[in-house]
């Protein structure tokens, strides 16, 4: 085969279609936009518009809201933290923070914060300053000789709100 004779399969390219140019191409007169009206015309927006009817968007009720002070925060699991130390991404001997951990890549980018996940196993002695952690995340950092240290404040609960 030479490179004269590459060709596509049969069907695959097709010319645009040319429209507005006489009765002959098919797509003359109207152009393919029916009759006449506001949807012939150029810059429509009826979009969700149902003849007057009252539109699906609107005869649904609406449910839930956004909270616009939650954090997202990048989760990290301790496997993770692990294998970046054993390749010496990261130095166990100085403080885990968003900033070390998006330094040695296991980040992308630092968002609110970072949350320490317990999944896998950390052998070394590390010391975490983040913004969250989960239970079994502090007791294997804490069983290895290390410390976390959570940066948000405490949640506030329903028996911080009584007394």
């Amino acid at each position: 085969m030479k490179l004269n004779q590459i060709a596509d399969n049969p069907g695959a390219r097709k010319n645009r279609m040319r429209i507005g140019r006489g009765i002959g191409s098919g797509m003359g007169k109207t152009g393919g936009r029916g009759g006449k009206g506001q949807t012939a015309r150029s810059g429509v927006r009826i979009k969700g518009f149902e003849g007057g009817q009252m539109p699906l968007h609107r005869r649904l009720p609406k449910r839930g809201f956004t909270n616009i002070f939650a954090l997202e925060l990048n989760e990290v699991n301790l496997g993770r933290v692990q294998a970046a130390i054993d390749k010496g991404k990261l130095d166990p001997s100085a403080i885990i923070d968003v900033q070390s951990l998006v330094n040695s890549g296991l980040l992308r980018r630092a968002k609110d914060g970072v949350r320490l996940l317990g999944s896998g196993e950390i052998k070394a002695k590390v010391q975490f300053e983040v913004h969250g952690a989960s239970k079994s995340a502090v007791a294997a950092v804490e069983k290895a000789g290390g410390s976390v240290k959570i940066l948000a404040p405490p949640k506030k609960t329903a028996d911080d709100a009584a007394a």
